[in-house]
């Protein structure tokens, strides 16, 4: 899955920030819902790190609890994730 398919599908549009409060609420909660039914682990992981870009993941143990390698993943995504923005942070 990639990124640019996963925005388009659930928001319909490359760009977010041009939807109205309502349609991107409604297009968060269809997300949530397509995480919660998702079965397929790598289509699950990749709905996840987009959560995550968004700001609405659950935290990898609630998300991954019966998948202890996605939860794993998850972990040292956020991991990385935090180290990134911590290096961002020290250039500016």
């Amino acid at each position: 899955m990639d990124l640019d398919s996963l925005i388009l599908h659930f928001f319909g549009t490359q760009d977010p920030a041009e939807l109205t409060e309502t349609d991107y609420d409604r297009a968060l909660e269809k997300l949530k819902i397509a995480f919660g039914v998702e079965r397929e682990v790598g289509r699950k992981f990749a709905l996840w790190t987009l959560m995550e870009a968004l700001g609405i993941a659950p935290l990898p143990a609630d998300a991954f609890a019966k998948e202890p390698l996605l939860k794993a993943a998850a972990e040292d995504y956020l991991k990385a994730a935090f180290r990134l923005e911590r290096f961002g942070e020290d250039e500016g």
